[in-house]
Formats: structure tokens, sequence, C-alpha cells
């Protein structure tokens, strides 16, 4: 059975112009029925507790619940999916709402780790990239994760238009002197349907050079090296023993349970999608209709595609006996020839046994993944 499991929380108190997550905006009135409706998704899934290693809450926002909604839904989610010893609980937050109710609220259900959407700690470019927090409600949020014993991931975006590079090495020299366990590094990007789209369509923004984007990347890659964090995933960062074991469980291929609008789940070798429309989600389930709009039943090869390609966003990258062992699939049989051309074009690094990326290859990962696919 999967030993992990995520709950999409779908509220924001405002749609920042890059996202283009699953969410609703200005709808606390939804509140109330999302959770029954969690509630009720949970019991169709599971018909029994289902014990877990790792929970994770995502959004949207989950802290837009306040401490009141956060409690129920932390009340109905441990009911069904029961914390095993040594878990890892993570609730993503914005430094806005890390009021000390809420992290009370937080710390009394369980929950062992925030994650924050930090984002940056510049004033101009967090208006830039319409965050309703300044730097000093990311140092509070870390204060009170502290005294209520919670690990700390921080979320940083770079290559923001305008942004220079000294900008952003301060950005980091910042969120490293809080001392988080764990911090996540993005570049902008520019997705279809959000509002930043059709201000770049427009000639009204402007994305970052591709060199500039790149020497940011390399830039994080050094100077969190150097403040003694390990970089574990492409975009992952982690003081020893502090990575995400939530998300590990993604890059491992392993299976996960997951509830909420737009929530995708991978059980019995079957993914599945909500509807991303959280009106559309609850009129579904509160009215006794499944929510899923998308369904897949994967083939022993395609798992073990995917499993080939998140393995390698890990740094460690894989070993060929252990991944034929894991999907009796040889990662040769499977991707040999992007392999070698990888290889060649010095992307990839293979001694024969592991398979990982180069440095350069970080840098343009996401366009080698469809050839292994």
């Amino acid at each position: 059975m999967p030993r992990a499991a995520y709950v999409h929380v779908p509220f924001c108190a405002h749609r920042c112009g890059y996202c283009n997550f699953a969410l609703v905006a200005g709808r606390a009135d939804l509140v109330p029925a999302y959770l029954d409706a969690v509630e009720r998704e949970l019991r169709e899934q599971l018909h029994k507790p289902s014990e877990v290693d790792t929970l994770y809450f995502g959004g949207g926002t989950p802290t837009q619940l306040g401490a009141e909604g956060l409690s129920r839904l932390a009340e109905l989610c441990t009911h069904w999916h029961p914390l095993a010893a040594g878990y890892e609980w993570t609730v993503e937050a914005n430094p806005a709402d890390m009021l000390d109710a809420v992290a009370r609220a937080m710390a009394t259900a369980g929950v062992n780790r925030l994650s924050l959407g930090s984002q940056s700690f510049c004033a101009a470019k967090l208006e830039l990239l319409e965050r309703d927090h300044r730097a000093d409600d990311i140092r509070r949020s870390v204060i009170l994760a502290r005294q209520h014993n919670m690990a700390v991931s921080l979320d940083l975006i770079f290559a923001a238009p305008g942004e220079t590079l000294d900008e952003w090495l301060d950005d980091l020299q910042q969120a490293i002197d809080l001392a988080p366990e764990h911090i996540s590094v993005y570049g902008l990007t520019f997705e279809k349907g959000t509002t930043y789209w059709g201000r770049r369509e427009r000639g009204e923004m402007q994305a970052a050079e591709d060199e500039l984007e790149r020497d940011m990347y390399l830039a994080a890659i050094d100077q969190l090296a150097a403040a003694g964090f390990e970089h574990y995933e492409v975009s992952n960062f982690a003081r020893p023993g502090h990575r995400s074991r939530h998300n590990e469980a993604y890059w491992r291929g392993d299976e996960y349970y997951a509830v909420g609008p737009g929530a995708a789940r991978y059980v019995a070798g079957v993914r599945e999608t909500n509807h991303r429309s959280t009106t559309t989600y609850l009129k579904r389930v509160l009215a006794g209709e499944s929510a899923v709009a998308e369904r897949e039943q994967l083939d022993e090869e395609s798992r073990a595609r995917e499993r080939l390609v998140f393995a390698l966003r890990r740094l460690e990258g894989l070993r060929r006996d252990e991944f034929q062992q894991a999907t009796s699939y040889s990662i040769d049989e499977l991707a040999g020839a992007a392999i070698e051309r990888f290889v060649e074009l010095d992307l990839l690094a293979d001694d024969g046994q592991q398979i990982r990326l180069t440095r350069e290859g970080l840098l343009v990962s996401d366009a080698m993944w469809p050839e292994m696919l």
C-alpha cells in the first residue's frame, strides 16, 4: 500500500500572476464544503484507515484555512491516514498567514515540517511577483516554526523580470542566514493561461535572458553547497538528514494517495487526477459522484520509464542493477540510445553502473526527459 499521502488545499487570497496551480482566490465561503468533500473523498477512496509515513498539505495556501480550518482538516486526514512512528508531516504556508494561532494549531495536530512560500526577501521583487508578504513576515514565520519545533523549508524564485545576479545572491544569503533545514529554488516560468503569459505576449514583461538564468541557478548550487546544504534533486537542497521524504517518494517512483481539487494520485499502477475546478470538485464529490477527471492505467514498461526519469532528477542518479531489480527492465533496454547521446553531450555521466546528471545536464534536464519517456 502507498506510504505517502497528499492533500490539496485550493484556497488563496489572490492568484499570483505566474501561478497556474489548481486554486480558487477569495472564496473562503467554500471552506466548510471543501472540508466535507475531502472527508467524503477519503472515505470513498480508502474504506478503512491506511497508515502513511509522510503526509503533505499543499496548495494553494493551506494556511488560508486559518487555525480552526487547519485543525479540522488535520483531524479528518489523520483519522484516514494515521501517521507511522518517525513520520514527516509538511504544511505549505504563506508567510503573511503565519499567525501564532495557526502555528499552534499545526503543532498541536502534530505537523513537524513547515514549507514557506518565501520566494524573495526583496520588497520590489515580492511586489512584482504579486506576493502579499514581506521579508519580516518570513523571519517571523521561521521564529514561530522554531518555537513549535517544526523544521523549516524555504521556497525561492529566481530570474524574475529585471532581477540582477547580485540581487539573487542577496536573496540566497538572507535565506541561509535564517538557518532553515531545506531550501528549494525555482526559475520563474511563464505558463500559458497565467496573467504573466499574457503580459509577456503583449510586450509588457520580459523573461530573464537564458545566460543570466543559467548563472543564477549555478550560483545557487555553489552558494548553498558552501553553506553546508546537500544538493539532492534538481531544485532541492537540504541540510544532512533533512531531505523532503515526501517528495523523495515521488522521485523513487513510489505510489501515493491524494485528495482535493486537481490532486493526482498513483495507486495500484493507476494514475488519477481530480477535476481542477474547486467548484466542480465540490459539486461532484458532495453529490456522491467521482471527482476524477483523468485516469490512466500504466503498463509495466510505462511505470519503469517514469521511475527512470524521476530517479534521474536526483543528484545521486540510479544504479543499473537496482533499477532492473525493482522494475525487471534494464535501463539500456528502455533508453540506451538516449543515454548514450546525453553522455556524449556531457549531460549525463555513466560509469557503467551509476547514471547521473552532470552540472551541464542539470541546466537542461527538463528537455531530456521526453526522450526517455
